[in-house]
Order: C-alpha cells, then sequence, then structure tokens
C-alpha cells in the first residue's frame, strides 16, 4: 500500500523511470507474499479442518470403546472439538504472517475485558463441571429445570441440550442448571400414579370404591407394595371427587395413566355411574 501511494506521487512533470520501476517491483513482490501467506493459511486451515475431524472420530470412538459415561462424552467431546480450533485459528494466523506471540500480547492485555464479557460463559463452564462431578441428571434422563421440561441429549461445555417430547430443542445454560432446582424423573424406579374421578351426588360410593379397586387390582403392571390407595377426596359444588393412587415401575407411569382413565371411563358408563356436568341455574325475573 505505501509502495503504491508513493507511485501516485510521482507526476509526469517530475518522471523518474528507475524508480517507478522499482516500486512496481516491490508492489509485485509484496502482492506476490502477500498472496502466498493467504494460500498457506487456506491450505493450514484446510488440513487443520480435516485433521480437528479426524481427531473427534478418534476420541469419540475410544470414548465409546471405553464405555464412558455419556454425560461426560458429550462434555468431553465439546471441550476437545473448541481446543482445537483455537489451536487451528492461531496456527492460521501464524501461517499468515502475523506474530503469535503479538497475538498472545493482544489476547493477553484483552483478557479483562473477555472476561467480563464472558462471565456468563465462565459460569456456564464451571456449572457443566458440577454436573458431571455431581450428576444431578445425566444424558437420557427425563428432567425439569428453569421452567422446561425434556429428555437430556448432551451435556456441552456451556449449554445442555434437552429434547421436548413435542421434538423442540432446548439449549439450557449449565450456570443455571447447576445452581437451580432440578426435578430428575428417572433418578427413582418407581412413580406414583394419581386419578381424582369426579361422580354425580347421589351415588352409591361404595359400589364406586369397587369398581376402580378392581379395575387396578386386575392391572398387573400396578404393584402391591405400596398398596393402592382409594378415598373419598372431597365434595365441591357439582361432583364428589374420589381419589385412587398407585405405584407402577417408572417407564410404565403413562402407560397406566391414560389405560386406567379409559377403563374407569367405560366401565362407568356400563354401571350407569354418572359423571358430574356443570350446570348453570339461570334465574327468570319476576
Amino acid at each position: 500500500m505505501i509502495c503504491f501511494l508513493k507511485l501516485l506521487t510521482i507526476t509526469p512533470e517530475n518522471p523518474d523511470s528507475g524508480q517507478i520501476q522499482t516500486y512496481i517491483q516491490t508492489l509485485i513482490q509484496d502482492g506476490a507474499e502477500l498472496g502466498w501467506a493467504i494460500l498457506k493459511g487456506l491450505i493450514v486451515f484446510s488440513i487443520g479442518k480435516i485433521l480437528i475431524t479426524l481427531l473427534n472420530k478418534l476420541v469419540h470412538r475410544i470414548l465409546t470403546k471405553r464405555k464412558i459415561d455419556p454425560s461426560v462424552k458429550s462434555f468431553f467431546l465439546s471441550l476437545v472439538n473448541i481446543t482445537l480450533t483455537v489451536l487451528l485459528i492461531v496456527s492460521v494466523i501464524g501461517a499468515l504472517g502475523i506474530e503469535t506471540a503479538s497475538f498472545a500480547a493482544l489476547l493477553a492485555s484483552a483478557g479483562v475485558a473477555i472476561g467480563v464479557a464472558m462471565s456468563g460463559n465462565l459460569s456456564n463452564f464451571v456449572g457443566g463441571i458440577v454436573i458431571l462431578l455431581f450428576k444431578p441428571f445425566k444424558v437420557g434422563d427425563f428432567i425439569e429445570a428453569q421452567g422446561v421440561g425434556g429428555t437430556v441429549q448432551e451435556i456441552q461445555i456451556f449449554h445442555t441440550i434437552l429434547n421436548t417430547s413435542d421434538n423442540k430443542q432446548i439449549f439450557a445454560p449449565n450456570g443455571a442448571l447447576s445452581s437451580g432446582i432440578i426435578t430428575n424423573f428417572n433418578n427413582l424406579p418407581t412413580r406414583r400414579v394419581e386419578w381424582i374421578i369426579g361422580i354425580t351426588y347421589g351415588q352409591d360410593y361404595t359400589v364406586v370404591h369397587g369398581i376402580i379397586e378392581n379395575i387396578i387390582k386386575n392391572d398387573t403392571r400396578v404393584l402391591l407394595s405400596p398398596e393402592p390407595f382409594i378415598a373419598l377426596h372431597g365434595m365441591t359444588d357439582t361432583s364428589v371427587n374420589v381419589v385412587a393412587r398407585v405405584w407402577v415401575k417408572r417407564e410404565n407411569y403413562w402407560s397406566v395413566y391414560f389405560d386406567i382413565n379409559k377403563e374407569i371411563y367405560d366401565t362407568f358408563s356400563r354401571e350407569g355411574i354418572e359423571f358430574p356436568i356443570p350446570k348453570v341455574l339461570v334465574h327468570k325475573p319476576s
């Protein structure tokens, strides 16, 4: 650029062919060096990307072969990928002819500003380590936290990826997950299922109790210990509510809930047990 500016200062009134030739040769030389530096940078970048892909696959294969916990595996793979990417960026900068020592000094001088700007990410990184150490959840668990719920797919260095039941993907920050309330639905082997069934006033509670009891006894997925519980839950303006609670294996929770719901509805309909229907009384003005 300097040679080009000097070339522009040479006027027809002050010709200097030797000087012009020198500037042109310098310009060509600088251009060739710049082109070679760019070419080297592209070569380093291309080879680096290939190596990063191969190394990521190698690390993934090693971790899978050693049967590392999926939570640790996803976190470590994310960390390795980011580290290799940073090294590639530094290598490309060096290939372009920029002094890596100067680049490192620049990063060091900007360290405070970067630290402040990335304070959230740093807390997320520490949060990821806390999650891996204390294991409030692992890959494959269904959790509720920060107002969302989903199945844990990956624990990365900054975020945990959740897949919701309607197939949405949520990126939850590790810092908030490690310091907030988490409901884990997979840690314990059993869960309690509860139904609150409303019937109309005047129905025989003993008959209703017997019907619900038989439905529960006939379902082999219901556990005998703790024993199923059936009781009169309460009375509202429009219905008498009966509560039924049973314990099932965790994986049977929803199937038992929906199946017994249907069975109660079908059996009540056959036996003439009436469900309450909201009524509105309209008084005609006198």
